[in-house]
């Protein structure tokens, strides 16, 4: 391992991290380094059983306090800490914590200090930190707190370039502590009945899935967050696919990667840059003047952008399949993630709508158009996942993107407290995570094929294909309050 990375898990380059998030893009990064394991793979690793789990929270702001009102509800989970920069936020959580029951958890960061976290990381008062920050802070906070002996669930992306994917890999396998990726729509009803499907063999081997984040967020883009607009930052000065894993990492599962399988390459290719651009033309005054991330000034009103309005990415897999992977968050169009597979017997597509079709025996030409809306309905209820079985009813109270937050709460939770490994590691988290430099270099070398990384070092070849695995609800006791929603 070269010395500034020994460095950086020693902890003594921090200050770096804010440039690598902010684009660096280091050629070496993109080797694989067999050399470099810093401790055991983490593959199907696990913890003794935490019957208490302690969770500290950094960051309560639109993903964090919703986060901390489900996590206070589940059995055997404890919020003892949180820390954020604003404290408007702070107080906001400690009063629904006192109304609803909970005790106080301990403050970190109302002095306004952006490195009060690391407090929280440093103390013995939780044993997992939960991470809901923007962006650039994501890598720091993964290394730091493993580092420092904390388990970490991490917003997605995990981490923003390559060099950041390895030192958290490299830090989970040094200091023996989770780091899974809060990828919500992997624990989504629709996306957990296409994996049950395709486990169950409906659609046979798949060979080609489709699926992205189309989302307007024209408005979102152009609004600060705390007075910085860290959103817009990324379209200003790189191209490239920054938010890819909200399709991805459910079509990752379904597709065995990192388990059986493995991304090889990608090509990305972009539009033009426009239709931010005619949003701020129709929506800021010529005169406009705001600060960006940088300190330095720019219009709204005439801004130009680096990224265009929509990244598609095209990946080939060490087995001989294909993944389309698309980005757009500034053309007016309903939301969409895609979820369209294609298989040796079948499809499946939930976006727009729930359709599927496949032969019911061999050479009966069934497939030649969608079934009707009653048949999938059945189908739905048939093969719903053994997590939304059990789970779905109390998930929808609880809430959190119709419920699929609560179920991946639950379901870490539930790993955690019964000495489980969790559904995705930190090389999954590697892995998606890299998209977001491997597109940039693409679209940079006039869509030229970028070779991934090898996080597991090999061990892909070996590592037992996921499952669809079973939550025993009679081991939480929700019947002592009722539950209430994460927005409440």
């Amino acid at each position: 391992m070269d010395k500034s990375r020994r460095e950086f898990l020693k902890g003594t380059a921090w200050m770096g991290v804010a440039a690598m998030a902010a684009g660096h893009l280091a050629a070496q990064a993109a080797e694989n380094r067999p050399g470099c394991a810093a401790g055991a793979p983490m593959h199907g690793f696990r913890v003794a059983p935490m019957k208490r789990v302690r969770v500290g929270f950094i960051g309560v702001g639109a993903r964090g306090t919703p986060a901390v009102k489900r996590i206070a509800q589940i059995p055997g989970c404890e919020v003892t800490a949180i820390s954020d920069i604003n404290p408007v936020r702070l107080d906001a959580v400690q009063k629904w914590m006192k109304e609803n029951g909970y005790p106080a958890p301990k403050e970190w960061s109302r002095n306004g200090d952006q490195d009060a976290w690391k407090g929280l990381c440093d103390s013995d008062v939780c044993d997992v930190v939960y991470s809901a920050t923007p962006r650039p802070l994501h890598c720091p906070i993964n290394v730091y707190a493993m580092a420092h002996g904390k388990h970490v669930l991490q917003e997605v992306p995990g981490a923003f370039n390559l060099e950041e994917c390895w030192a958290t890999v490299e830090a989970a396998e040094k200091f023996r502590r989770h780091c899974m990726m809060l990828e919500n729509c992997t624990y989504g009803e629709e996306e957990m009945l296409v994996f049950n499907l395709i486990k169950k063999g409906k659609l046979g081997e798949i060979v080609q899935a489709e699926v992205g984040y189309q989302h307007d967020q024209r408005s979102l883009q152009y609004n600060p967050r705390d007075g910085v607009f860290w959103r817009i930052d990324r379209h200003m000065k790189h191209h490239g696919n920054y938010y890819p894993t909200h399709g991805l990492v459910p079509a990752g599962r379904c597709l065995d990667i990192n388990r059986g399988d493995r991304f090889e390459y990608l090509v990305s290719m972009e539009t033009k840059s426009a239709s931010f651009e005619a949003f701020g033309q129709a929506n800021f005054p010529a005169d406009d003047r705001v600060v960006g991330v940088d300190g330095k000034p720019f219009n709204r009103h005439t801004q130009r952008m680096v990224k265009g309005d929509i990244n598609t990415c095209l990946m080939h897999t060490a087995q001989g399949k294909t993944l389309s992977l698309i980005h757009n968050v500034c053309t007016p169009r309903p939301y969409d993630r895609g979820n369209l597979f294609m298989g040796t017997k079948g499809i499946y597509r939930s976006y727009p709508s729930l359709l599927m079709a496949w032969e019911e025996k061999i050479g009966d030409g069934g497939a030649h158009k969608y079934f009707d809306e009653a048949k999938a309905q059945k189908i739905k209820e048939e093969y719903r996942h053994p997590f939304w079985k059990v789970a779905g009813e109390i998930a929808k109270k609880v809430g959190g993107h119709g419920g699929m937050d609560f179920v991946m709460d639950l379901r870490w939770a539930y790993c955690l407290q019964n000495g489980l490994p969790l559904d995705t590691d930190v090389y999954d988290l590697a892995t998606y995570s890299s998209i977001v430099e491997l597109s940039e270099r693409s679209v940079n070398a006039r869509s030229s094929a970028i070779d991934f990384p090898d996080y597991t070092r090999g061990g892909w070849k070996t590592a037992q294909p996921f499952t669809v695995d079973e939550i025993d609800m009679g081991k939480f006791d929700f019947s002592s309050k009722p539950v209430k929603g994460g927005n409440a």
